[in-house]
């Protein structure tokens, strides 16, 4: 980092893998989907509590819609906000109903034994800084593109967000962020040909850089 504490380089989600970092109150993270078509799976925890932490349920009470677009704030378990949309050059197309992958889901999908999957890579990626989670929260998915029927009906589709497009999320408390490029290759959530790619993000000092 530089002298002002900013993060000097892009980093790398790995493909099928997950990540965390400690970001600082008014830091913005932009995560950028490097080939176009990875969603990844995005968390926040109250840096001195991780029992709190970024909630759907409670973020869509909040900002009355299903996917947040920029100037929304996604709130935690106990109300309070966490990340603000800044900047979406992705096609505005995200998810917040479909809970993070794990070992069930893929066994129900008909996969015989290990899978990489989002629920253990949160605790992987914050075991790293020392954490556990309380419990998977149901993720932010950025890039995730789960349209909704007119009679509510869901399906899984592949990401409209083009190579090299970001979202940029403003920190509203100190935070632990984490995400995992999501694993999922036996339906189309992460493109057509069901190929997970690394993704990358950056933590910066102020407004967004790119």
């Amino acid at each position: 980092m530089d002298k002002s504490g900013q993060q000097d380089k892009v980093c790398v989600i790995p493909a099928r893998k997950g990540v965390a970092a400690r970001v600082r109150k008014g830091q913005i993270v932009t995560v950028i989907n490097t080939h176009g078509s990875q969603v990844v799976d995005t968390w926040a925890f109250c840096a001195n509590d991780v029992t709190e932490f970024m909630s759907m349920e409670h973020s869509r009470g909040a900002m009355l819609k299903l996917n947040p677009k920029v100037g929304d704030t996604l709130r935690s378990n106990r109300r309070r906000p966490m990340l603000t949309v800044v900047e979406d050059t992705s096609g505005g197309v995200h998810d917040t109903l479909i809970a993070a992958c794990d070992r069930y889901r893929y066994e129900q999908l008909g996969h015989a034994g290990h899978h990489d999957n989002c629920t253990d890579n949160l605790a992987a990626a914050l075991s790293v800084l020392g954490l556990a989670p309380p419990e998977t929260p149901s993720p932010l998915n950025l890039f995730m593109n789960i349209p909704v029927g007119e009679q509510g009906s869901i399906s899984f589709e592949a990401p409209v967000s083009e190579p090299g497009s970001h979202v940029s999320l403003l920190a509203e408390m100190d935070i632990v962020v984490a995400f995992s490029a999501c694993p999922q290759d036996l339906v189309p959530v992460n493109g057509a040909a069901c190929v997970p790619t690394d993704a990358h993000y950056r933590i910066d000092d102020g407004a967004p850089r790119i």
